[in-house]
């Protein structure tokens, strides 16, 4: 055992028999599944690194995070472990970031899972991801783990949320976070004989956590025990995290036999999913717009959750002339329409046939919109792919889903998300909007630009 890569030593749980545990490979992403076909919750195993560069197999190959997952597996839980590329080095946490996002969207997408009930669980330099976690609670997070995590941020990094700044900020009475009027459960394994260098953040982390924060301490375990120390202490720890994942999942923990971990079956190769299933939130339709005049190269979207402005009475006449839907519905008045710079440029750019108003780009748009005007910041993001573009007029512009979520959470909390559609045209993956924006509180004119591929939106551009 000793001459093997640390990586590359057995899982300290013994291997026995036990239930069946199917494998299936999804891209980068590994999923472990239980025996039978009922629903159940999931945990997402987010390996450490960097890696040495000599490295022979990827994570998701180790038997530490094979044994993980079997144990999950073998309790009830959908498991699941993502290869990603911290792998590589720390300057790529931000890719990891978006890449474990991505995971997560896959995970919960999976038809045996539970999209409402999934833990976390990161390792040793993961732990750097873990912090937008713990700040951001998604209702479906029902616990994070952290095992001999790497928690400081290192120099030069500056787009990343320190795990210890806010593991205490959502505080509810003693608690960690909230999630559905509870605390949200956080879990720490920690060892006795870390290096000083990841000791001094850790104990940072527990001062801020407080007593809602969940311990479990391995004194005479090194970082990387659960493939190092093959020790009765080892074993407890690890079973006792385990326990503590499956029951705040709410599924009823196996016999201890049942932890002990086979080698994994060879993995089918499958093509990777990026469906996101549809938070359990309830969520308004989507905003249902009046189908456009043949005549006419545009239509008009009138959005039922958004204040519209009367228009001249001129306009109003002129457009009840040459719309159907405004002589079917004469007391709907058309929207202000906010002089725009020349827009040629814009449209020429865009070539091909305008598609009707009911294409699949058209409709995801479209319920990205009515997240956006109920305030649901967790279904306006599934929306948008995890790596997706976003471009401002100001010139700023945004890549990734996480960074999102941070522009519009405070707009989202404040109750300030509102765009009038004034006008839209579509063209395959592509749909173009006239806005007119109130998020500020004084009306703005822009033009949209939308593209969507496989469901999500890629990219965004806004002109004005």
């Amino acid at each position: 055992m000793t001459d093997l890569p640390a990586y590359l030593r057995p899982f300290v749980l013994s291997v026995a028999d036990g239930p069946d545990v199917g494998v299936d490979r999804l891209g980068e992403l590994d999923l472990y599944r239980p025996a039978g076909s009922a629903r159940t919750g999931a945990i997402l195993f987010v390996h450490g690194g960097p890696a040495p560069p000599d490295l022979e197999v990827t994570p998701r190959d180790w038997p530490v995070y094979q044994g993980y997952a079997t144990a999950a597996a073998r309790r009830g839980a959908v498991a699941a472990v993502v290869d990603h590329s911290l792998i590589r080095g720390l300057d790529q946490l931000s890719t990891a970031a978006d890449e474990v996002e991505a995971a997560i969207g896959v995970l919960r997408s999976d038809p045996r899972v539970d999209p409402d009930r999934v833990v976390l669980w990161f390792f040793s330099g993961a732990g750097l991801l873990a912090g937008e976690w713990l700040d951001s609670r998604p209702d479906w997070l029902r616990g994070v783990a952290l095992t001999y995590p790497l928690l400081a941020t290192p120099p030069g990094v500056d787009d990343l949320v320190n795990a210890a700044e806010v593991v205490g900020k959502h505080d509810r009475g003693g608690g960690v976070g909230n999630v559905l009027g509870k605390v949200l459960p956080v879990l720490l394994t920690r060892v006795g004989l870390e290096r000083d260098e990841l000791a001094g953040p850790v104990a940072e982390f527990v001062s801020a956590g407080g007593a809602a924060l969940d311990i479990i301490d391995v004194p005479k375990g090194h970082h990387g025990f659960d493939m190092l120390d093959h020790t009765e202490e080892s074993r407890a720890a690890v079973t006792k995290a385990l326990d503590w994942a499956i029951a705040h999942l709410g599924e009823e923990p196996g016999p201890q036999g049942d932890l002990l971990v086979p080698p994994p079956k060879a993995r089918t190769a499958t093509t990777t999913t990026t469906a996101r299933r549809t938070p359990a939130k309830p969520k308004p339709e989507p905003v249902k717009e009046k189908p456009a005049a043949e005549a006419l190269p545009v239509e008009v979207a009138r959005a039922e959750t958004v204040a519209v402005k009367a228009a001249p009475a001129e306009a109003a006449r002129a457009e009840a002339a040459t719309t159907k839907a405004a002589a079917a519905s004469p007391e709907v008045a058309a929207p202000a329409r906010a002089q725009l710079p020349e827009t040629e440029d814009v449209l020429s750019s865009i070539s091909g046939t305008f598609g009707a108003a009911d294409t699949p780009a058209a409709r995801v748009v479209g319920r990205e919109h009515s997240a956006y005007a109920a305030h649901d910041l967790e279904a306006f993001l599934a929306m948008y792919s995890p790596t997706a573009r976003i471009s401002f007029a100001d010139g700023t512009d945004l890549k990734g889903r996480r960074f999102l979520r941070e522009l519009y959470r405070p707009m989202f909390d404040a109750g300030r998300c509102k765009t009038e559609v004034v006008q839209k045209l579509m063209v395959g993956e592509w749909v173009v909007e006239h806005q007119v924006a109130h998020d500020t509180g004084e009306p703005v004119a822009r033009i949209a630009l939308y593209r969507v591929s496989e469901g999500l939106i890629t990219d965004v551009e806004f002109r004005s």
